[in-house]
């Protein structure tokens, strides 16, 4: 039982996760994992082995890590910058082995800091989901320069691609920063006019919207609702955000119903 469990106002209710929230593991260890998914476990559904960080750890450290996530229903993934740097070296079918190997459950398909064609984007997607992984895709570019140049419509066009080829979700770029990519202008805000054509002309349900700042986290959940799915997570700000979630913040307080 949760402390405070008089507050839930469904006493029946599921204490189960309230949309996606994708963490980034940036190196974390086993021994730290343990006791921290023993405080926020249940609120995390993906993470997200940042960009290229689990090719430089022990193969058995990687597996262990993942196992613990495991207990508790956590699907963890490498970052999609590794997946471009097999793809790109012609190692695809490789990382796919040894993805599977080491037991992550999803992948992450990209183009953020190389070049793909429409037809290889789709393959690609098609051939990881033949092999049983959950697919998760990113629209947008790591350069701040190369991520301007995509229009609204591209970006959308490119998510609706994605789902047609059979990804599970596809994540919208925001980088760790939040900041000057995406949605996001240089100061961190929501560009709001794009956001409004791109949530109508998209399905909500299967959007992951990066959102490391806590600003954006607050828009976000004021503006889709509690069950909004978010990435680029610090694990630091998992409790925060499940306050944020379910009214239990000042910023939402009120302003939430779940």
């Amino acid at each position: 039982m949760r402390a405070f469990e008089f507050l839930n106002k469904n006493k029946d209710q599921d204490h189960g996760k309230l949309g996606i929230t994708m963490v980034l593991d940036k190196g974390l260890s086993p021994e730290f994992l343990k006791d921290y998914l023993k405080v926020c476990g249940d609120y995390i559904s993906f993470v997200k082995f940042g960009w290229g960080t689990s090719a430089v750890q022990d193969r058995d450290i990687v597996k262990e890590k993942i196992k613990i996530y495991k207990r508790y229903g956590i699907k963890a993934y490498p970052g999609g910058t590794l997946f471009e740097v097999c793809f790109s070296k012609g190692l695809f079918e490789e990382y796919l082995v040894e993805c599977r190997d080491l037991g992550f459950e999803a992948l992450e398909i990209s183009n953020g800091s190389i070049d793909i064609s429409l037809k290889d984007r789709k393959e690609v997607i098609m051939e990881a989901k033949d092999r049983n992984f959950t697919i998760l895709t990113e629209v947008g570019k790591k350069s701040i320069e190369e991520d301007r140049k995509i229009t609204t419509s591209e970006r959308i066009n490119l998510i609706n691609q994605d789902l047609e080829a059979g990804a599970d979700y596809v994540i919208i770029e925001g980088r760790e920063s939040g900041k000057s990519i995406g949605l996001f202008d240089n100061m961190g805000n929501i560009k709001v006019e794009e956001f409004d054509i791109l949530i109508n002309s998209t399905p909500i349900e299967k959007l992951i919207f990066e959102a490391p700042q806590k600003n954006q986290q607050v828009y976000f959940i004021l503006n889709i609702g509690s069950n909004v799915n978010l990435g680029n997570i610090s694990y630091d700000d998992v409790i925060s955000l499940e306050t944020l979630r379910r009214g239990l913040r000042g910023d939402t307080l009120g302003k939430v119903n779940i």
